[in-house]
C-alpha cells in the first residue's frame, strides 16, 4: 500500500473517470505534486475539479490509471484503510462543515479525539492552532456566533491541528468577501511556508493572479495547462 519511492505527495498517471450517466469527468490525467508545493486547481464549473479532489479523498475511484496520495495507493486500498488516508489529510470545504452544538475549541479538538490523542496534547495543539488562525479569544464561542470568515478560520484550524503534510481546500473563499478572503489566504500562505503541501480548487481570479503559484487548469475533464508562477487564465 505504501509508496515511498519519491518525495511526490500526489501522483496521478493516466487517470480517467466516466460516470454512469456517460458524463466524462476526467480523462488522461497526469499530475505529480511534490511535498511543500502550493497548487491552485482552476477551471470553469463542471470542468472536473470536484472529481479531481474527490479522487484524492477516495470518495470517487477512477475507472483506470494509478493514484498515490500521501503514501497511499488509492486504487488498491482496502475499505478499512480509507479512514487512515483521510485522517492523514487536512480537508477544508466552502461550507465550513463545523459541528453547530460544539464550541470552537471542541470543534478543533474533535479532529484529535478521533485519533485518540492524549488530552494534554489536545489542549496544547488546539490552543496553538487557534493562535495561528487568530481565534484564541473565541474558543468558547459556538459557530453561529462567528462570522463566515471566522468559521472558515476554525475549519482551517481543525484541518491542520493534526499536522497533516497535505491540505486539500475546495473553494475555501467561495462564500467570503474579498478582504476576508485575503485574510484566509494569508493563513494558507503561512501554513505552506512551514512545509505543508496545499492543493486548492478556486474560482477566485484575483487570488490566483496575485499569488503566482503553480496553476493546474482543467477543462472538459483534461488538463489544459500546468504552469509555475501561473495566473487564472479565464475571463470572469
Amino acid at each position: 500500500m505504501q509508496h515511498k519511492a519519491t518525495d511526490r505527495i500526489i501522483f496521478m498517471h493516466n487517470v480517467a473517470k466516466t460516470y454512469e450517466n456517460g458524463a466524462i469527468a476526467l480523462k488522461n490525467i497526469n499530475v505529480s505534486i511534490r511535498k511543500g508545493e502550493f497548487v491552485f486547481l482552476v477551471g470553469s464549473s463542471g470542468a472536473g475539479k470536484s472529481t479531481f479532489i474527490k479522487m484524492l479523498l477516495r470518495e470517487v475511484v477512477p475507472d483506470e490509471g494509478n493514484i498515490f496520495v500521501n503514501g497511499y495507493n488509492i486504487m488498491e486500498m482496502n475499505h478499512r484503510d480509507i479512514p487512515y488516508l483521510r485522517r492523514s489529510l487536512g480537508v477544508i470545504f466552502q461550507d465550513y462543515r463545523l459541528l453547530p452544538n460544539k464550541t470552537i475549541y471542541e470543534n478543533v479538538a474533535f479532529a484529535m479525539q478521533v485519533i485518540e490523542a492524549p488530552r494534554r496534547t489536545i489542549l496544547r495543539s488546539v490552543n496553538s492552532v487557534l493562535d495561528v488562525v487568530g481565534l484564541r479569544d473565541k474558543y468558547k464561542c459556538f459557530p453561529n456566533q462567528l462570522s463566515g470568515g471566522e468559521q472558515q478560520r476554525v475549519a482551517i484550524a481543525r484541518a491542520i491541528v493534526n499536522k497533516p503534510s497535505l491540505v486539500i481546500a475546495d473553494e475555501p473563499t467561495g462564500n467570503l468577501d474579498p478582504e476576508t478572503s485575503w485574510g484566509i489566504m494569508d493563513i494558507f500562505h503561512r501554513i505552506n511556508r512551514l512545509g505543508t503541501t496545499i492543493v486548492m480548487a478556486t474560482h477566485d481570479k484575483g487570488i490566483v493572479d496575485t499569488m503566482k503559484k503553480r496553476v493546474i487548469a482543467i477543462e472538459n475533464g483534461t488538463i489544459v495547462r500546468d504552469e509555475y508562477n501561473g495566473g487564472y487564465g479565464y475571463e470572469t
